[in-house]
């Protein structure tokens, strides 16, 4: 009879678990966030096997834990991201990422004429479709397909 193998993936103290990250997205996530940058524990798990989605990533952080704007640049990528805010090795909260309505200083415009571009100023986008990832610059009103989106 053989023997079950499952992967293990090191628990962590206190910090955030960011589950449910499309295999194609991961290293985008990672850089999006400067994961790279940071100094406490990292764990990345790569085109591991999910029930719901096939194939996912997850990424596992010692004492981290993301604030709004954070959040907000994970759901221009990967809408679809479970965080899970973990305390005592426990986990004590469940959020899922969505993209807000308004973005501030997240994403260029795509216009170089846009005032944003030649101004020192904060960016402001508003989400025309949460679905497609749709959104128009507040200032010149020029509009951003998801895979055109620069971030800042």
């Amino acid at each position: 009879m053989a023997q079950k193998k499952e992967l293990q993936v090191a628990a962590i103290e206190n910090g955030t678990a960011i589950d449910h990250i499309p295999s194609d997205q991961l290293f985008k996530v990672v850089s999006l966030l400067g994961i790279e940058n940071l100094t406490t524990p990292v764990t990345i798990g790569y085109n591991l096997d999910s029930k719901k989605m096939g194939k996912k990533g997850i990424i596992k952080i010692s004492d981290k834990f993301f604030d709004e704007n954070e959040i907000s640049r994970i759901s221009l990528i990967s809408p679809s991201v479970q965080l899970n805010i973990i305390r005592d090795y426990e986990v004590v909260e469940k959020q899922f990422v969505h993209l807000p309505n308004e973005l501030l200083g997240i994403v260029k415009c795509n216009n170089p004429k846009c005032i944003t571009n030649n101004e020192p100023m904060q960016t402001r986008f508003k989400v025309l479709d949460k679905n497609k990832g749709t959104l128009k610059c507040e200032y010149c009103e020029l509009k951003i397909k998801k895979e055109e989106i620069t971030l800042l």
